[in-house]
């Protein structure tokens, strides 16, 4: 029986692939921590009504259990065999705080879970917890605890109050604020004729009555709104905590109840459901804690699209010249080794160059030259969109030109020839053969590109993201697309909600969820440009041989 032979050599094969594997499981294990902290942040919990022991009196919380931890003495040592429990116990208005350490050994007796006991999720003051005790309409009881009627009729009536809450938001930030930009556009484009001499007594006149005509829809929809306000806060709703104590909140300002102790397996997938939902597709709330972020997903989203479209035909260009026009000198080299050395400059400095020079130099030029009317208020001499998008295309530039010359490299010498053979001219092979052929290399520095700049934070806080903005930067007012507005940011709301956050255990749920969220957002562009890439190498395929 013979011995397997070794060649040399092997063993660093296998230390290679040893080093890959621990990467890859570090990989996924992040990954499956990240997606089950993100993920279980929307399944809900039960209440527990807990009772305690402080400073000799018992106290009763009612809230949901969030963590367990050991219990460390004043010097930061683990004390054996104690711990300590988070809980949640929201009506941040009465208890000033939403979360609350409890020691285990002071709990008396065993936490009860009562069926009654519900969650309200609020537009303000957070979660509440407590007992539903009554509806109020007008101030007066219209139904109470004692009444079989009471949660059918809190359904009925939330259900209006919903309903009411979003005609007020569509009055609000779509109707209002539609006015208030065309308003403020009349008053540019009277400063506008002021400024060229142009103020005619016509011109202003015209500008004067279109002014008129929105302020008469603006005290129209106004009259609507506070008409709205009113019915909306017909019905409030009363709650008896787990210490006795009451609370009242008017019934609009819920998002949503349920009773988590009673909810069966479809209930709590609807609840989970719904939370998910509302966290893609809301707006966010509660200084970023509660609510959703699907502003940060839009501005991470159109950022990435805008800085595919400038780096893909810049990048292109300069690798198609190094390497089919360029002498391959030493200038050349020089040239190729910079660009090599670009990628791994701290993208912190790109975030001060884009700040310098596009925001103040470019962008205050171009507010003097085009927008002379706004000034002393700057257009584009501000961060904003558009040169988040230019800093990140400048960022990713050299994945692009790298990769797209190894592409034009690997199309053979003989495609060339034989297509000049046939008449055609350099520039018809190079734009009808060479970059075809070459289109799935740039398709992958493309794809590493928009790996790279949707997870970039740093220069995004110099030069165009903010923590809330108040408008979308795609709407529906001319010219629809306005590059000049600044944008939230998946990666900025991670960190702003991670170490930005006052309210620390609130917000640690949520890093979690947004971060999934990010990691599937980079994914599905990638996947996307990953289709494009197999689809034109299969095109192209046939011309390889």
């Amino acid at each position: 029986m013979s011995t397997p032979k070794h060649h040399k050599g092997d063993f660093w094969v296998w230390l290679n692939a040893l080093g890959v594997a621990i990467s890859l499981l570090m990989v996924i294990g992040l990954t499956l921590h990240i997606a089950y902290k993100g993920i279980t942040h929307f399944w809900p919990k039960p209440i527990e009504q807990v009772t305690y022991q402080k400073d000799g009196q018992k106290v009763t919380i009612l809230g949901e259990r969030m963590d367990d931890e050991p219990l460390f003495d004043e010097n930061g040592n683990v004390i054996e065999g104690e711990e300590q429990i988070l809980y949640k116990i929201g009506n941040r208005k009465l208890n000033g705080l939403d979360f609350r350490w409890i020691k285990a050994h002071a709990i008396v007796g065993e936490p009860s879970f009562p069926a009654e006991a519900t969650v309200f999720e609020r537009l303000e003051w957070g979660n509440a917890y407590g007992f539903v005790k009554a509806v109020l309409e007008n101030g007066q009881p219209v139904v109470d605890d004692a009444s079989p009627n009471l949660m059918s009729e809190l359904a009925k009536r939330y259900q209006r109050a919903r309903e009411l809450h979003e005609q007020i938001i569509d009055i609000e930030k779509d109707d209002i604020g539609a006015i208030n930009y065309r308003m403020e556009q009349l008053r540019l484009a009277q400063r506008r004729l002021e400024l060229d001499g142009e103020d005619t007594p016509e011109a202003l006149a015209s500008i004067e009555r279109e002014r008129q005509d929105l302020q008469a829809q603006f005290a129209e929809l106004k009259k609507e709104l506070t008409r709205l306000n009113q019915a909306a806060a017909r019905d409030t709703l009363v709650i008896r905590l787990a210490d006795g104590r009451e609370s009242q909140f008017p019934l609009v300002q819920v998002v949503r109840y349920y009773q988590p102790n009673q909810l069966g397996m479809a209930g709590k997938i609807g609840v989970f459901l719904d939370r998910i939902w509302e966290f893609l597709s809301d707006d966010p709330r509660e200084a970023n804690t509660e609510g959703g972020v699907f502003p940060a997903i839009f501005g991470t989203v159109l950022m990435v699209i805008l800085m595919s479209i400038v780096v893909t035909p810049f990048g292109v260009i300069a690798a198609v010249y190094l390497r089919e026009y360029a002498t391959q000198g030493w200038l050349t080299r020089t040239v190729r080794i910079a660009v090599n050395n670009l990628a791994g400059v701290p993208s912190i400095v790109y975030g001060v160059f884009g700040l310098g020079f596009f925001v103040y130099f470019l962008g205050g030029n171009i507010d003097d030259l085009f927008f002379p009317e706004a000034a002393p208020s700057p257009v584009f001499g501000t961060p904003g969109l558009l040169w988040a998008s230019l800093t990140l295309a400048l960022l990713t530039l050299p994945v692009v030109i790298v990769s797209t010359e190894e592409g034009l490299t690997r199309v053979p010498k003989a495609v060339r020839e034989g297509s000049l053979a046939l008449g055609a001219t350099k520039a018809e092979t190079l734009w009808k053969t060479v970059l075809p052929m070459a289109s799935p290399s740039i398709m992958t520095g493309v794809i590493l590109a928009i790996a790279r700049a949707a997870g970039e934070v740093a220069p995004l806080m110099l030069v165009g993201v903010v923590k809330l903005a108040p408008s979308l930067p795609l709407d529906g007012n001319p010219p629809f697309l306005h590059l000049e507005r600044q944008f939230m940011h998946l990666g900025f709301h991670i960190y702003d909600v991670g170490f930005q956050s006052p309210n620390v255990e609130a917000a640690r749920p949520l890093v979690y969820a947004t971060s999934l969220l990010l990691l599937a957002v980079i994914v599905l562009l990638n996947l996307t440009a990953i289709r494009i890439r197999n689809r034109l190498r299969e095109k192209y395929k046939a011309l390889e041989h």
